[in-house]
């Protein structure tokens, strides 16, 4: 976009090194002679959003850092100025980062308030801060209890990482219980959770189940170097983080530890599918939209550049070994955790054929399965309402065969 006097152009983008993720970066060309300038050079974070203030000198940007959405102005010469932190709460679905945010003429900002217990309520902020302006859910919400969310984090057991995590208890926790607990892992690979209202964590919550969310290595808003620790190398070590999160929640002491349950959407359903080829310790899992042959994923998703050029060194054809590895499916031999999986008809980044495959391939081995099949649902299942529904209600259902129904006291 143009600046306000004509004379210089700011756009969003990134040094292709065909990495796995990249940073998007702030760049200012100088219209007149077509020299480019790197404003965020020493913000290693990924840029969602760039604007003018409504002068010359001056932008305002969004990036994710740490799970959370900021809004900060940056100078011409790179200096950044955090004015909001809770930006966010418009994905009610999964707890992913979200939000946007505009600005009057006078430099005002209207943005998207979220917080654990709320979706997206409108926030102002001008130079003496920012507040909350409405209370939009309150009527729906503000009759109800909810699952309390914790921010906790781990030293993994593998490299020298500190992993960050939520932990979300049900409405009438009592820590002198035992309750199961259901690992829920994000999707992309390359996104990040956060302190962020959703939908399904909160049902799960509400079900009884201690739930955990968390951002692996691999996740974004940590920076350049920890998002491609996955680098062709996923999934991979992000497994010994989430395994290494579920013991530092067990370590708390009201985890029943033989009513361990996962799931996972997408990225997570890759996961979800990994852990139970490695570990047998989930009594049961719902493993949504996954990866299951990176193979044949590489050859009929809407993606094949991305797989074949940056997931990977190079196509299937040409290293077939590498996509088998780490394919779930090449683990499915070591399965013995009954396993639900739930896919759209409709998906074109993780088309049906990776659920029927996997499927398949349980049912040979006399694995108990099941498979749901959302009609003319996409990649995004809840983006429908009543597909959210299904979603949560078919993964409660298959989750409650395999439980205790309430928690026991010790």
């Amino acid at each position: 976009t143009f600046s306000p006097d004509g004379k210089k152009l700011v756009f969003l983008g990134y040094e292709d090194k065909k990495m796995g993720y990249h940073n998007t970066l702030v760049s200012l060309m100088d219209v007149a002679d077509g020299s480019i300038e790197n404003l965020t050079a020493n913000l290693d974070r990924s840029v969602n959003t760039v604007r003018w203030t409504g002068s010359s000198t001056q932008l305002m940007i969004s990036y994710d850092d740490f799970g959370k959405k900021n809004i900060a102005t940056l100078s011409m010469e790179g200096e950044l100025q955090l004015l909001v932190k809770d930006v966010g709460g418009v994905g009610i679905s999964r707890p992913y980062t979200s939000g946007s945010f505009s600005i009057a003429r006078n430099g005002t900002i209207a943005y998207t308030a979220g917080s654990e217990q709320r979706p997206a309520d409108l926030g102002f902020a001008n130079r003496r801060g920012a507040r909350k302006l409405t209370s939009l859910n309150e009527d729906l919400l503000g009759h109800k209890t909810l699952g309390e969310v914790e921010e906790i984090s781990w030293r993994s057991s593998v490299g020298d990482h500190d992993i960050s995590g939520w932990l979300v208890t049900p409405p009438d926790f009592d820590p002198s219980q035992k309750y199961p607990l259901m690992l829920e892992i994000h999707g992309g690979p390359f996104t990040a959770y956060g302190p962020h209202f959703s939908v399904e964590v909160q049902l799960y919550a509400a079900a009884g189940y201690v739930v955990l969310y968390t951002n692996p290595r691999g996740s974004t808003s940590y920076g350049f170097d920890f998002a491609n620790e996955i680098h062709h190398d996923y999934p991979g070590q992000d497994y010994d983080d989430l395994m290494s999160g579920v013991d530092a929640v067990i370590e708390m002491g009201y985890i029943d530890e033989e009513q361990l349950f996962v799931t996972g959407g997408s990225g997570g359903g890759v996961l979800s599918s990994w852990i139970i080829g490695k570990t047998d310790r989930f009594a049961a899992a719902a493993v949504a939209k996954p990866v299951i042959n990176w193979a044949s994923m590489a050859l009929y998703s809407d993606i094949p550049e991305v797989v074949a050029s940056y997931w990977f060194e190079k196509p299937p054809w040409e290293d077939y070994e590498a996509y088998w590895e780490r394919s779930p499916l090449s683990l499915v031999g070591n399965v013995s955790t009954p396993t639900m999986l739930i896919a759209g008809e409709s998906d074109m980044r993780t088309p049906m054929p990776e659920s029927e495959q996997y499927y398949q391939a349980l049912k040979m081995r006399g694995i108990d399965s099941a498979l749901v099949r959302i009609p003319e649902s996409s990649h995004g299942i809840a983006s429908r309402p009543s597909n959210l529904i299904a979603k949560v209600d078919n993964i409660l259902a298959w989750f409650a065969r395999y439980r205790n129904v309430a928690p026991q006291s010790y």
